[in-house]
């Protein structure tokens, strides 16, 4: 089921650009993630919906109060929070949701290189079943070009210089940057850095790049690729909007309080 509704468009998606980019899989990866982005790109407008509706509700003066009414009893404030999250049409789960996405994408995207990259008989074998025949001609393809700057796109990412004696993981050391910078811009500044929601987005700031970074150190740099350009164009789509909070990044700047519209 997995192989037939996710792995095996995957592969014919990506071997089609690959095709079309003139047999260049670096190319045809950073391609494959731009349109990741588009399609997702409704998802991250709902997780930017749902943060700010996170943000404005920890300045919300109903909910401040509240809190204060039901500090004592916490069963009761975890029942009047989801009917407050009810009245103002909030959904905490929204701003997740993208990142709960991606992880699917991600196994998929590497099985996906794997397979494409198929070197010995049994796997081109296995290659071509998941290609659709009349959708592609696999003898002008396989075997591909896997070879993109000074990557092997199927092996982990390492330069190797001649004055070293080890390889440096470029790509890994970006992907740990750009995650950290995307997390950091795209946070909702929060007056109180003690409240749930900071907290919550102070811990993922810290564990996600370092998580994402030992993927790209240890997993095929085709993925490592992968999020690299996805987290630049994530950068450049909450740009875009308007969402970007490029104070996050100065050490030390104070969070612009955020003014809360109550309906009449």
């Amino acid at each position: 089921m997995w192989d037939a509704i996710v792995i095996t468009p995957f592969i014919n998606v990506m071997l089609f650009i690959y095709n079309l980019v003139g047999n260049s899989f670096g190319v045809a990866i950073i391609l494959f993630t731009i349109l990741i982005r588009l399609i997702t790109h409704p998802l991250m407008v709902k997780q930017i919906k749902g943060a700010q509706g996170m943000q404005n509700m920890q300045q919300d003066e109903d909910w401040k109060k509240i809190q204060e009414k039901y500090k004592g009893d916490k069963e009761k404030l975890a029942q009047e929070q989801m009917k407050y999250y009810k009245e103002k049409g909030i959904n905490p789960f929204a701003s997740c949701l993208p990142t709960l996405i991606q992880f699917p994408i991600i196994i998929a995207l590497y099985q996906t290189i794997i397979a494409a990259l198929a070197a010995t008989p049994v796997e081109v074998l296995n290659l071509v079943r998941h290609v659709y025949s009349d959708f592609l001609d696999v003898s002008n393809i396989i075997p591909l070009n896997s070879t993109f700057l000074w990557m092997d796109l199927g092996q982990p990412e390492r330069l190797n210089l001649p004055f070293l004696p080890f390889g440096i993981p470029i790509l890994a050391i970006l992907v740990v940057i750009s995650t950290y910078v995307q997390s950091k811009l795209i946070q909702p500044p929060s007056t109180n850095p003690k409240d749930q929601t900071a907290m919550m987005g102070n811990m993922m700031n810290i564990y996600m790049p370092f998580f994402m970074g030992y993927l790209a150190l240890t997993l095929a740099s085709g993925l490592s690729l992968y999020f690299l350009v996805s987290n630049l164009i994530g950068i450049g789509q909450y740009a875009m909007l308007g969402k970007v909070n490029w104070n996050n990044l100065i050490p030390g700047k104070k969070p612009v309080a955020v003014t809360v519209k109550r309906k009449k």
